[in-house]
């Protein structure tokens, strides 16, 4: 007994020493494309056992929770568009767009739904009752569709942050459709998030980075492979801002399947705090969230 109430404490003074964290596991939310059972969604314990899956009717990189259980994804087949689903895998709400496909969507607190169109690369709002509200331009110099838009965010000034993949850009786009603000040079950007500081979050896709960048363009902060070389950064596809201030970063494992991380949580100071690996279950992945923090 002496020995276990000896164990116990010396666990107990680590556990306390600074600079130490808890390790939590988190219960999650995963797009795969690839790995068994093709394309589809499934939810994911903090005990690595699946709670929940749905098999998509075609390609689907990125979904969103909303408040009651449901999740809306878009679909990138024939036909393409938007569906929400309960958890019974009933359909709730589906759009089909005419576009050639649609692979980035944001469902908006008024209800109504984003919907990223390429071909041509559009912002169309879509009403519950799939009404057409708006339409705004996202210009691209990218002919084919498939790479000219990710996803897309409805900003509070009414503008749109779209990520543009084969341009390898995030742009904000006005109602007129005149690019107000934009930030370049990257690679197959997946994601662009607009902080509450008023700077941008950026998935620099195969570029292998992440960039948060200030109005005026300035990257202030950045995450690089090097800082996190233990997650085999690869394709940066998804990011989620946490409750803690931490963020939850997507690693598209596209052409290094079983090697590294699909996803990680990482801290302001880089200091990695969990990772998500199963490489029996999946192989890639382009979108994980965390489902306590909806």
């Amino acid at each position: 007994m002496r020995f276990l109430h000896l164990v116990a404490a010396i666990l107990l003074c680590a556990s306390m020493l600074p600079g130490s964290e808890t390790r939590r596991e988190r219960r999650l939310m995963v797009a795969q494309y690839q790995g068994p059972g093709g394309n589809r969604l499934l939810e994911i314990g903090g005990d690595g056992k699946v709670l929940w899956e749905h098999k998509v009717p075609s390609l689907c990189v990125m979904f969103q929770l909303l408040p009651k259980g449901h999740v809306v994804y878009a679909t990138g087949g024939k036909p393409t568009g938007v569906r929400e689903i309960d958890r019974d895998q009933k359909i709730v709400w589906d759009y089909v767009s005419r576009c050639p496909q649609v692979l980035g969507f944001e469902r908006l607190p008024n209800g109504n739904t984003l919907v990223g169109e390429q071909g041509p690369c559009q912002a169309v709002e879509v009403s519950p009752a799939g009404e057409v509200v708006s339409t705004v331009s996202l210009p691209t110099t990218e002919k084919a569709f498939h790479q000219q838009l990710r996803s897309l965010h409805k900003l509070a000034n009414g503008h749109v942050l779209a990520a543009i993949e084969a341009e390898g850009a995030a742009r904000e786009v006005d109602p007129e459709g005149k690019v107000v603000w934009e930030f370049a040079g990257l690679a197959n950007v997946f994601d662009a998030v607009r902080l509450a500081n008023g700077n941008t979050l950026i998935a620099g896709g195969t570029q292998k980075r992440v960039v948060e960048v200030s109005p005026v363009g300035k990257v202030v902060w950045e995450l690089t492979a090097q800082d996190v070389p233990d997650v085999n950064l690869t394709w940066v596809t998804s990011l989620q801002v946490l409750k803690n201030g931490n963020y939850l970063i997507g690693n598209f494992l596209h052409g290094q399947e079983g090697k590294g991380a699909h996803a990680f949580e990482v801290t302001r100071e880089k200091k990695l705090v969990w990772t998500f690996a199963d490489h029996d279950l999946v192989k890639s992945a382009t979108m994980v969230r965390a489902i306590d923090e909806d």
